[in-house]
């Protein structure tokens, strides 16, 4: 999926005065940012590349090239950043990049076909999926677990779902 972009974090403004800068990071450690870096726009064009820095609870406190100033940062609140999916490393077993869920087929445990995965979002309750049915009929949603989605076949393009009986 080369060209895809993914989104690993926002910048959430100024650290200090002398220019530094806190980014709210969506990565199991935020200190990945700098294996990541430059990161992107939501255009594909670099917006940031960071120099280095340090791990504060889920954020990423340091320094970028782009940066000189704790005005620049500051302006620089609201950007979201993303890499490119081909730069993030495999997924391990049974886990997955919930990016890579949108646009999989949707199928019934017994095979029928129920739409498609339009969206992923959490609302704190946990992931849910957006399905997009293939009949025009409104989205209708799916929490991501095991007992509602008990396969998920990313490299085949499809996903099974227990669908709620109020769905149908």
């Amino acid at each position: 999926m080369p060209g895809r972009l993914i989104l690993v974090g926002q910048a959430a403004g100024a650290f200090g005065v002398r220019g530094d800068l806190r980014i709210t990071a969506y990565t199991d450690d935020p200190l990945r940012l700098l294996d990541y870096s430059p990161l992107k726009g939501g255009d594909g064009a670099v917006a940031l590349t960071l120099l280095g820095g340090r791990a504060a609870g889920g954020s990423f406190i340091g320094r970028a090239r782009e940066v000189d100033t704790r005005e620049q940062a500051q302006a620089l609140r609201g950007l979201k950043l993303y890499v490119e999916r081909d730069r993030l490393p495999p997924a391990d077993d049974d886990e997955f990049y919930l990016a890579d869920l949108v646009g999989l087929a949707v199928r019934s445990v017994d095979g029928d076909p129920l739409g498609r995965v339009k969206s992923v979002h959490n609302f704190g309750a946990g992931d849910l999926l957006e399905i997009d049915p293939a009949s025009g009929a409104p989205t209708w949603w799916a929490p991501f677990t095991r007992a509602v989605v008990p396969q998920v076949r990313i490299a085949e393009g499809w996903i099974t779902v227990e669908r709620p009986p109020e769905t149908e």
